[in-house]
């Protein structure tokens, strides 16, 4: 009997299954041809992301790979099919990603001061920000032969100690330092991951006098220094601040109740130098080329006025940017602007979402930590949401040229603009969310007003001004800048002090952010049916933070500080002697817009000089907590007792064995480790920290010195 051979497949159904996927997704990559590569810069940012949010040397090689796992199997599904690219390119850009901040964070690595102490030493001032609304002055310095000392310092002084001081001057210093502080709570901002980059080591303040090398009188201030000064005479108070801020970036005259107006009416953009104010420049250069060379027949025959202007812009746009500090945002702006000048030149579409996307692509190649800031991913969303916006064939319709009365047409244009500053408002709530716990909710109808103010009023009349101060009659260019800021602060204020007008939200959870961030990406970028399903992650960010509870209490890094809930919705402090920038700290992270309160105070506190003790939560959630508020010393058999009845002790100093909290006990070592704490106290009690055991980012166990030529642990966390 004859037989045949068997042929048996494997997984027949499963094949299929996979095979009519590949098929689907690339019908979708096809008919998205020309928005793939606008994917590129995200996976390289979500490379940087995750390489910043993971705290373990083994999680990143780990992710590496896995990304080059998803390299070969994009590989394996095919290179001649969009699928199998995108899945190896996506993969490849990632890990680029990693690779890119892990090198940078590497190559920056330099001493941080070990633990504050006060010493004295010599040092050339790098730069001076003067900070007049506070009646101080900022300076960084490299200290002079000193290896026991950072190479570069952050000093703070008041401004009768600075006098005159200008970059490139000697000088010598006694000054209290300090490590760059982390962050005081879980979600606060990390000034020490950012002073990081920037190469600073320490941060202090200056004691005394301050020591200048003699041969000062011969050095001028910077241009920036001197013009900065010049428009605060011209101009006072909040509004010379916010003039000189346009033009030269140095927000320090600016009184810091006019600032948080600005804040929270939703208009502190125009503060920053960005994609606005180089915008202008630059356009406004390139008019006024235009009109001039267009005098000549010859350039005009020969086509060379559009070129030419495009130069004088390119030049305007690349001096004001140097004016400004050349910032990471302005450098940002800038480079968006060189690439919109060189797609007008080549007769392309100026402003698209590949020109963001080249933009994002060459910041994040440059400064790959910039990834982390706010200014970035604010820029970058905003614009992002406007060129989607205006992208799409409904908005066109609405906004296309037709045949109407000039009333009409403002009124479509009026309606466009509050379109645009509603959909941006939009996009960046859960960044204002995520990095303030703070949005405001009016911001669309404040920038209605206060972009074409500060664009066609500000900004044009300070040109003139400085350009007419030459000869000495900028006098009434100045008069109306002046009382056009006047009329900008007094609108943020109206704004700000409207009722509702910010909304205030606990800690977003990092996650939940990256979900947001991602379902809000896919809708902007692609451009069929399928961006909806980009509602699906951008919903669940949004519930996430929606359903985040308040924290029961908040104990800052030190643990001087301590934040108990009320069942009101209030917060009350232990101490009433909190300094603003820690109420401030403690109103962000708690999600309050309101002032906080004093413990001592309440009927349900009990205080003595030493302690206060409370009862936190209500029915199975509740807890006795005992914080210590005094300096004295006590015995350990005397706190016995009161440690052994109460479930969670807080302390800012070292408390000894015979005080322990029945389910947790906070004390100066127990915070060394952790850093702020944020104590949730339901059914299920949970405290989230603010340093991760063990993290190995660079910044958290970097080389120290002591400043005391004393050798220190190199591989203590950084405080």
């Amino acid at each position: 009997m004859a037989t045949s051979p068997l042929q048996t497949p494997i997984a027949p159904r499963r094949l299929r299954g996979w095979t009519r996927l590949v098929a689907a997704l690339e019908t979708r990559l096809e008919a998205e041809r020309d928005r793939i590569g606008l994917w590129l810069p995200v996976a390289l940012g979500a490379g940087i992301a995750a390489w910043l949010a993971l705290p373990y040397r083994t999680h990143w090689i780990g992710l590496l790979l896995l990304l080059a796992a998803g390299l070969f199997g994009g590989l394996l599904i095919g290179w001649h099919n969009r699928t199998g690219r995108a899945v190896a390119v996506g993969c490849s850009a990632m890990a680029a990603g990693i690779l890119l901040i892990w090198a940078r964070a590497l190559w920056v690595a330099a001493p941080v001061f070990a633990a504050p102490a006060v010493t004295e030493f010599s040092a050339v001032v790098e730069r001076v920000e003067p900070r007049p609304a506070k009646g101080q002055v900022r300076i960084l310095v490299q200290p002079s032969e000193r290896a026991d000392l950072p190479p570069r310092i952050r000093l703070t002084l008041r401004a009768e100690q600075a006098g005159d001081l200008v970059a490139g001057e000697a000088v010598g210093v006694r000054a209290r330092l300090m490590p760059p502080p982390t962050a005081s709570l879980p979600g606060g901002y990390d000034f020490a991951q950012r002073a990081w980059f920037d190469g600073i080591g320490a941060v202090g303040t200056v004691l005394g006098d301050v020591v200048r090398a003699p041969g000062r009188a011969s050095r001028e201030a910077p241009l920036r220094a001197r013009l900065s000064a010049h428009i605060q005479t011209q101009v006072d108070g909040s509004a010379g601040g916010i003039a000189t801020a346009l033009v030269t970036g140095d927000r320090g005259a600016i009184a810091e109740a006019d600032e948080e107006a600005m804040r929270r009416s939703g208009l502190a953009h125009l503060l920053s130098i960005s994609g606005l104010h180089v915008t202008a420049v630059v356009g406004f250069a390139m008019l006024l080329a235009m009109r001039l060379l267009a005098l000549s027949p010859r350039l005009a025959l020969a086509g060379y006025v559009l070129p030419f202007a495009a130069a004088a812009g390119a030049l305007a746009g690349g001096g004001y940017t140097l004016l400004a500090g050349a910032e990471v945002p302005t450098l940002r702006s800038f480079i968006a602007a060189l690439l919109v000048l060189i797609a007008f030149l080549m007769g392309r579409e100026a402003l698209t979402l590949r020109l963001i996307a080249a933009g994002a692509l060459v910041v994040l190649l440059w400064r790959p930590e910039a990834l982390a800031g706010p200014s970035f991913q604010l820029s970058f969303a905003a614009v992002t949401a406007i060129v989607a916006l205006h992208e799409n064939p409904a908005m066109q319709a609405f906004l296309a040229r037709r045949d109407e009365s000039p009333l009409i047409r403002l009124g479509r244009g009026v309606a466009g603009l509050l379109a645009t500053g509603l959909v941006v408002e939009v996009a960046l709530a859960p960044i204002a969310l995520f990095h303030f716990h703070k949005a405001g909710l009016y911001g669309a109808l404040a920038n209605v007003i206060a972009i074409p103010l500060t664009t066609f009023v500000v900004m044009p009349a300070e040109a003139l001004a400085l350009l007419f101060d030459s000869f000495g009659l900028g006098a009434p260019f100045w008069w109306v800048a002046d009382h056009a800021l006047r009329l900008l602060i007094a609108l943020a204020h109206a704004v700000a002090d409207a009722p509702g007008a910010v909304t205030t939200l606990p800690s977003f959870p990092p996650w939940g952010f990256g979900l947001a961030s991602f379902g809000g990406l896919w809708i902007l970028v692609w451009k069929t049916r399928w961006r909806r399903l980009g509602l699906i992650p951008l919903a669940v960010g949004m519930t996430v933070l929606l359903a985040q509870p308040r924290p029961d209490l908040l104990v800052t890094g030190d643990g001087r500080h301590v934040a108990a809930a009320l069942p009101d919705g209030r917060y009350a402090l232990l101490r009433d002697r909190a300094g603003d920038y820690v109420r401030d700290s403690l109103a962000e992270a708690a999600g309050i817009d309101v002032p906080l309160g004093t413990l001592a105070g309440l009927d349900h506190v009990e205080c003595n000089r030493d302690f206060c003790r409370w009862v936190q939560g209500e029915g199975s959630a509740r807890r006795v907590i005992l914080a210590s508020r005094g300096r004295d010393r006590i015995d350990g058999a005397d706190m016995a007792a009161a440690c052994a009845a109460a479930d969670i002790v807080i302390s800012d100093r070292w408390l000894p064995r015979e005080c322990a909290g029945r389910w947790l006990t906070i004390e100066r070592d127990s915070l060394t480790e952790t850093g702020g704490l944020a104590l949730y106290l339901g059914d299920r009690p949970r405290v989230v920290a603010t340093l991760r055991s063990g993290d190995e980012h660079p910044w958290r166990r970097p080389h120290q010195v002591s400043g005391n030529d004393e050798a220190v642990p190199t591989n203590a966390l950084a405080r």
